[in-house]
């Protein structure tokens, strides 16, 4: 009795949870927020509805004769063949109505791929498996990768995803543009291809490595604009989200100067207690390491190695300091970390992860590798 009450119970709450999901279930296109993407939807609502009337008129002038002269009312089938007038028409009214439906069709495609008078220009570029975005008018750059929640959340056996807001469609920093400006995007990729899309824009576009790709937007009201790559780029290809967050000009302004004060600081060098180290050591792990090694630092067996009772990790620091500077034929030179973060991730992955060396490192104890004019590593 009590397995049959738990299987109701089960299928109860299956079919809740299917009423859940079908209230957010939507059969049409969405109209989107920009006037390329209201231009779409109404593209598609006009050959929708030519389809309707099409198959509305044609089965139902065959259902009519299929009833009406039917054989059991003594109806004879007619005999003729290669009658001229007949098909002058049904080969002049269907090139009418492909005509008919070209002619809006091509006008959305050239006004998909006019990216003329932008008034800025932001580069795109895929990754496995975040985008990286440059902002060629004022050098803007940085990385956009899934957020600590949802990376934590989706490879911790038994989480629950429900707990987690816009789970894996949040990111740790979303590509910021300003309202009522024509923004024009060069995409290309890193490594394999992509496909940037953000519904509400309207569109979305392949970033293949070695070409560009272009597109454009000009969004009219401020918000939060959420997308995903949507080509099979890879092992954790779902995990590679787009937030858009557009603002008003004076909103942008004060974001562009915040952002650019920021690239400009040197790192923080100074002395971190060790609860600063493992914590800050952490979300550099989840951002650059946790693909390939794990949440746990297990690897995958045959491919990457564990990084839990690692020779390497468990080893001499300056030997692996040296190792992620330089990387290997397998894993990328993490060039890019800060020193900081580079002390950071050290402590972490020598403390954690199934270690426990007991030891840490500063961040005024890496070699620096700055150049004087621009904080990005060389």
């Amino acid at each position: 009795m009590n397995k049959i009450k738990k299987l109701f119970a089960g299928a109860t709450l299956m079919a809740l949870g299917q009423q859940a999901a079908q209230a957010d279930y939507k059969l049409n296109l969405m109209q989107g927020v920009t006037k390329v993407s209201h231009d779409i939807y109404d593209l598609h609502m006009l050959i929708l509805w030519i389809c309707v009337f099409i198959g509305v008129a044609v089965f139902g002038a065959m259902f009519y004769s299929i009833y009406y002269h039917r054989k059991s009312k003594g109806h004879q089938a007619a005999q003729f063949h290669e009658n001229t007038t007949v098909e002058i028409i049904w080969t002049i009214i269907p090139t009418l109505i492909l005509v008919g439906m070209a002619i809006p069709a091509t006008k959305t495609l050239l006004e998909l791929d006019d990216v003329q008078k932008s008034d800025m220009t932001i580069q795109i570029t895929g990754k496995q498996w975040y985008w990286d975005y440059k902002y060629l008018n004022n050098d803007i750059h940085f990385e956009s990768h899934l957020d600590e929640a949802s990376e934590i959340t989706h490879r911790t056996k038994g989480a629950d995803p429900r707990s987690v807001p816009n789970y894996l469609l949040n990111v740790d920093k979303p590509l910021v543009i300003p309202v009522k400006t024509k923004i024009r995007f060069v995409l290309t990729s890193g490594d394999v291809i992509h496909s940037w899309w953000v519904p509400d824009l309207g569109w979305k576009k392949d970033a293949n490595p070695g070409f560009i790709n272009e597109a454009w937007t000009y969004v009219d009201t401020a918000g939060v604009y959420r997308g995903q790559c949507t080509e099979l780029c890879g092992r954790d290809h779902g995990f590679m989200p787009i937030v858009v967050i557009a603002m008003e000009q004076a909103d942008y302004d004060a974001w562009v100067k915040k952002t650019l004060d920021q690239q400009k600081q040197k790192p923080d060098l100074s002395d971190q207690n060790r609860e600063q180290l493992m914590a800050h050591g952490k979300s550099v792990y989840l951002k650059n390491c946790v693909g390939c090694h794990q949440i746990e630092g297990s690897g995958v067996a045959g491919l990457i190695p564990a990084l839990t009772a690692s020779p390497k990790v468990t080893g001499g620091i300056d030997p692996l300091i040296g190792f992620l500077q330089a990387g290997t034929s397998k894993m990328p030179a993490f060039s890019k970390l800060k020193d900081n973060e580079l002390a950071e991730v050290i402590t972490y992955i020598r403390n954690d992860l199934g270690n426990k060396i007991g030891d840490e490192i500063q961040p005024n104890k890496i070699t620096p590798v700055y150049d004087d004019d621009d904080d990005d590593k060389k």
